[in-house]
């Protein structure tokens, strides 16, 4: 890592690698720049490179910076990562990039030389630098979901319109054939109109229902915690949050419905005429202590819930039901699925209630089935008529990098915020449910009554202290406002 640490320390590798780069290219006649300094916004120059940069770049941003370097216009310049050990794979497989440990200066140092910035970091470090990254006109790729709360999702969908950047939110599954499969049934009328959805995940499966960590340990010395933390309150370094089991945490994470609720209720975002919910309520698992107490658990996501959402449908035909189980609950049995054939997948499923029929599917749309699955093969199924993308799930970093490349308002991405942002609004509300049940001596509540949603203004009106679950209270020097 010694190489790694003196890029990011001089600050001097990335311009000197530059001017050694265009010189040469200039002296053989050929020039290549960002496609930005070449015409502006929008337009598309002479370069067949899209020079990328990724913020978190160890875990899952492993597999994301793998998926970009690996589209054929792309070359990765640039990895940030707040620990050199989970970066190391990425430092690897990209030892011309320049290495940094805070994203603020890998964005100053490396500007001018990026056309796109990838940004997989914990949930609630996704707002700062995305905003960063498009206020500087960078197209940008963010891992799923998109924020960490309601107010950040709104700020990033505005954002994107507002400096014309293209967007993709890493909800694979959205650039997939199935979820184009079930639109074409739905849209044929196959099972009429869906009045009833239920989903349903087998996360987490990262610790969940717990008090919050004490203790004193040693911050790893390759670790810079103080960045880990960002906009979060500051607390001494925790095994229990770093590398992985921050999913449970709500300083940090989002739990079992934003991990995976991108994924399993893509199919009912893009293909039925909603946006926003009007009402949720939930119930939780609750966790007790001796003497039959209910302990009080403030910072640690539910082990399981179920969440129930109203959304009104945008063609004026009423409202779809949509329930939400975790922790491995589930619905009933659909009493058209035999008792031996597979509900959903190993990750979880889908059920759409329409008044002509029921669609089952498992998680990103996978293996959609009409029910009774006798209807499969007695039935005429419409045509292909909504377009493809080249490798489908495989093809999202390629269907980001090709319409970043094609130019804003041209190419088309298949998750851009202006969809993905008030998808995840409408995922997080869940959340602001499930915190406000947790509140202790909630006055009408917890779990006993339904949130009235103003989605316009991000307002619960019913229960005032949910409220402060829409935005978050940001660290000192990280506020984020917009």
């Amino acid at each position: 890592m010694s190489r790694s640490k003196k890029n990011h320390q001089s600050g001097n590798a990335a311009p000197r690698r530059s001017f050694i780069r265009n010189a040469a290219l200039i002296a053989s006649g050929i020039t290549i720049v960002p496609r930005f300094v070449l015409g502006g916004k929008g337009f598309i120059p002479p370069s067949d490179t899209f020079y990328a940069a990724g913020i978190g770049v160890g875990g899952k941003g492993e597999v994301d910076m793998k998926g970009i370097g690996d589209c054929k216009n792309a070359r990765v310049i640039a990895l940030c990562d707040v620990d050199d050990k989970s970066a190391e794979k990425s430092v690897k497989r990209f030892p011309g990039a320049t290495y940094y440990k805070d994203w603020r200066i890998m964005l100053d140092k490396e500007g001018k030389n990026l056309d796109g910035v990838s940004v997989t970091t914990p949930d609630h470090m996704h707002a700062h630098p995305a905003l960063r990254a498009m206020s500087m006109g960078k197209h940008v790729y963010v891992q799923k979901p998109l924020t960490h709360n309601i107010y950040e999702a709104r700020l990033l969908t505005r954002a994107a319109e507002k400096y014309k950047v293209v967007t993709q939110m890493g909800n694979q599954g959205g650039s997939g054939d199935d979820v184009r499969t079930v639109k074409e049934w739905v849209d044929a009328g196959m099972i009429g109109d869906v009045t009833r959805v239920h989903s349903w995940t087998n996360r987490p499966v990262w610790p969940q229902g717990l008090p919050t960590p004490k203790g004193k340990f040693d911050t790893p010395k390759e670790l810079d915690w103080d960045l880990w933390i960002g906009c979060a309150d500051f607390v001494d370094y925790n095994p229990a949050y770093h590398p992985f089991n921050w999913r449970g945490w709500w300083p940090y994470g989002t739990g079992a419905l934003g991990d995976m609720a991108c994924h399993i209720l893509d199919p009912f975002f893009r293909i039925l005429p909603v946006k926003y919910a009007s009402d949720v309520e939930c119930s939780a698992s609750t966790i007790w202590s001796d003497f039959f107490v209910e302990a009080d658990y403030p910072d640690s996501c539910p082990p399981s819930s179920i969440i129930h959402f109203t959304f009104p449908r945008t063609d004026g035909k009423g409202d779809i039901r949509l329930t939400w189980m975790d922790g491995g609950l589930r619905p009933e049995r659909p009493l058209e699925l035999l008792p031996d054939e597979e509900m959903g997948d190993v990750d979880g499923g889908l059920i759409m209630e329409g008044t002509k029929g029921k669609i089952i599917t498992g998680m990103w749309g996978r293996k959609p089935r009409l029910l009774p699955s006798s209807r499969m093969k007695t039935e005429t199924f419409p045509p292909e008529t909504i377009p493809r993308i080249a490798k489908g799930v495989d093809g999202h970093y390629a269907n980001w990098v090709d319409a970043a490349m094609t130019g804003y308002g041209k190419g088309v991405p298949s998750s851009p915020f202006n969809y993905s942002g008030p998808f995840t609004e409408a995922i997080l509300l869940g959340n602001v449910a499930l915190r406000a049940y947790q509140i202790k001596g909630g006055k009408g509540y917890p779990g006993r009554k339904k949130l009235l949603w103003d989605a316009e203004n991000m307002k619960v009106t019913n229960f005032d202290e949910a409220n402060q679950f829409v935005k978050r209270t940001y660290r000192k020097g990280w506020e984020l406002v917009g």
